[in-house]
């Protein structure tokens, strides 16, 4: 290579090394269509959207926080991203391949209707039959044919983007992260708490192999997520079987010690009013007149309670 070449090689080194790079966190709004059709397939953008006669209803249409290089994104909008600036705009192909597989005529299969419930028994119906999710195409008497292709399997994509802003405040980054997991991004916050925890002390003898290790209570300080769950969330089927994963992966992207998940239940004492009511004063009826109430004599009762005691 010439001294010419070099240079503009390292020229083109440090122009990378200057923009954005693999594992920064960036803010970006994007629209994603099919090549043939122009099918909006996904967009942050609630005007596309309507556009595109989607139903908006109950979706939340915001730019998204990804991670470049983590495969948040397809891989060629990866290589679009690596040492773009923010503000940078652009247009990324994505062929049928890279995107959501070639279309496999193998499979399309027949399968026992009685796999299927009735009520799904009708051309494009989503089922999910032994675990694998498809479409039904057509069903005659007992037989179906379901497609086990992804809807959008054969499909070159056009990938729309706009770089927004890179974002450094690890709540945001953990809110993005979240929204990306579980669709929703619930309310988190970050402080650094004092724990106290056990550690093991050194000994000075060391022949003593067998002996007990002896342990300390010592005060460290430990950088705390919390996450403010919502009844959504914990239903959430994405958040109950991988939460173990989700919250390793933040505590390692965002060098976060540990993660607290606390879940506020909100309520007046109306729904305690059968509860409050036989409890007396904690309902605010007099309990003498709640006796009244159930046709008991009081007196009478006093009086039974009183031999009770006396024997």
């Amino acid at each position: 290579m010439s001294d010419e070449q070099q240079a503009e090689a390292e020229q083109v080194d440090e122009e990378v090394e200057s923009g954005i790079q693999d594992g920064d966190f960036v803010r970006l709004a994007y629209t994603v269509r099919t090549v043939e059709d122009g099918d909006v397939v996904d967009t942050t953008s609630e005007e596309v959207a309507e556009e595109a006669e989607i139903d908006v209803e109950g979706y939340e249409f915001e730019p998204r926080v990804v991670i470049v290089g983590a495969g948040h994104v397809f891989p060629e909008v990866d290589d679009a991203l690596t040492g773009a600036e923010v503000g940078d705009e652009g247009e990324v192909d994505i062929p049928a391949a890279d995107a959501f597989g070639e279309y496999d005529e193998d499979e399309v299969r027949t399968v026992s209707a009685n796999k299927i419930d009735e009520d799904d028994r009708y051309p494009g119906a989503q089922v999910t039959i032994d675990g694998e999710q498809g479409r039904l195409e057509t069903i005659i008497g007992g037989r179906a044919r379901v497609n086990f292709n992804h809807p959008l399997a054969g499909k070159d994509l056009e990938y729309e983007y706009e770089v927004l802003d890179l974002v450094d405040d690890r709540e945001e980054q953990a809110s993005g992260l979240l929204g990306m997991y579980l669709q929703q991004a619930p309310e988190v916050w970050v402080q650094t708490d004092e724990v106290e925890e056990e550690q093991v002390v050194e000994s000075d003898d060391e022949e003593d192999e067998d002996a007990e290790p002896e342990t300390e209570t010592v005060t460290v300080e430990k950088d705390t997520l919390y996450i403010e769950a919502t009844p959504q969330m914990t239903m959430n089927q994405q958040w109950m079987f991988s939460k173990q994963q989700i919250a390793q992966d933040i505590m390692q992207r965002l060098d976060i010690d540990r993660v607290i998940v606390q879940e506020t239940i909100e309520g007046g004492m109306g729904g305690m009013g059968g509860l409050g009511g036989m409890m007396g004063g904690a309902g605010g009826a007099d309990i003498e007149e709640a006796i009244e109430d159930v046709d008991i004599d009081a007196d009478e009762l006093a009086a039974e309670l009183d031999d009770a005691d006396e024997e």
